[in-house]
């Protein structure tokens, strides 16, 4: 895996030199000297395609420095095609939703100047070196800012992309995801959700207080430190989870908010992957949703590269164990490294630059 990540650095550091240069240019930097003028006198809060705008030719000036429009585009009456397709190239790179419309997060990144891009490719390449990647036969990848999860393997001495997916990471308010290497251990299937205590008393108990059928609904009990589980809700039974007597947990099932599996590497921040039933997150562009762990969108590909070397496990019997209702425990035969990392610049094989929201503002701190 150490060559893809001298890959890496070696694109970057290709687009480091491309970005200076821009940086550098007094005639580029005019672009961002001169501001993006508002659109339309009716105060609209978005450029729509096919509206009027004055500020066209600052705006393709910036796309064209960029590479995201070519150079001898002609100037359109108003904002349509071609200026539209720069705008949804730029959009894919910034990891914004590529629809064409100038909002408000658009035109925040349409307003960054590439000396400022020009430092955070170098913050990046300063995280790249000194998080080398574990060297192992196989390797699980997070990204948080980028929502994504990439797994690799070793091909003939060089790095193969094995799976990719979207991810949801902890929300940037408070249940941030941290960045940190550790080793899958095992997989649980159909697992139990034990409800953290911070989430049980901000959350479920003053739920279960408003609406005591939510209970039953969701399928929790309560259980001891000792084993003995109790299914009955009472009042006596929430104070017993506040005063940290009793905890509750969620039985698997369609509601679980684990879904059908559970992926463990274990950590000091209890840290884990797993399915979740409320799968139209994922159709967001910026997915911080989660109380800190992350949520995976294809759970039965995840699965299918952990267990490789594993060929019993195949789709139908990792379907049944997803869906049993019963929890069960398999332990894998070798260690499988996770590596959760934080990288707001990466830069694709043929040279395109892209950059990810700072969600947790450790761009500007480092």
């Amino acid at each position: 895996m150490a060559q893809a990540q001298e890959d890496t650095i070696f694109r970057l550091d290709t687009a480091l030199a491309r970005y200076r240069q821009l940086g550098t240019d007094p005639a580029i930097q005019a672009a961002w000297d001169e501001p993006l003028p508002p659109w339309g006198a009716s105060g609209s809060r978005k450029l729509e395609p096919g509206k009027p705008y004055a500020g066209l030719p600052i705006l393709m000036r910036r796309l064209i420095a960029l590479g995201d429009l070519p150079p001898d585009t002609a100037v359109p009456a108003r904002y349509e095609a071609p200026v539209t397709d720069g705008v949804m190239a730029f959009q894919r790179r910034h990891g914004l939703e590529p629809d064409g419309v100038i909002g408000k997060d658009t035109l925040s990144q349409l307003n960054v100047p590439p000396l400022a891009r020009m430092h955070q490719i170098e913050l990046n390449l300063e995280r790249l070196r000194q998080s080398p990647l574990p060297v192992a036969p196989r390797l699980i990848v997070v990204n948080i800012p980028e929502f994504i999860l990439r797994a690799y393997a070793t091909e003939g001495g060089q790095p193969v992309l094995k799976t990719r997916m979207k991810i949801i990471v902890g929300n940037a308010r408070g249940t941030r995801t941290p960045v940190f290497t550790e080793d899958m251990r095992y997989i649980e299937f159909s697992p139990y959700w034990n409800i953290p205590p911070s989430i049980a008393r901000k959350e479920t108990i003053p739920k279960l207080r408003r609406d005591p059928q939510y209970f039953a609904e969701q399928g929790f009990e309560f259980y001891t430190s000792g084993g003995t589980v109790i299914t009955s809700l009472t009042n006596e039974n929430l104070e017993a989870v506040l005063s940290g007597k009793m905890r509750i947990r969620q039985r698997p099932g369609t509601k679980n908010a684990l879904g059908g599996i559970k992926f463990v590497f274990p950590n000091r921040d209890n840290i884990y992957m797993h399915h979740t039933p409320a799968t139209q997150l994922f159709a967001h562009v910026r997915r911080d949703f989660s109380h800190g762990c992350i949520r995976v969108e294809e759970p039965l590909a995840l699965a299918r590269f952990v267990l490789q070397d594993a060929p019993e496990w195949n789709d139908e019997r990792l379907l049944a164990a997803m869906t049993s209702g019963r929890s069960a425990t398999l332990r894998l035969k070798e260690l499988l490294p996770v590596v959760i990392t934080y990288f707001t610049a990466s830069a694709d094989e043929d040279g395109r630059v892209h950059f990810f929201p700072d969600i947790y503002g450790r761009d500007t701190i480092e």
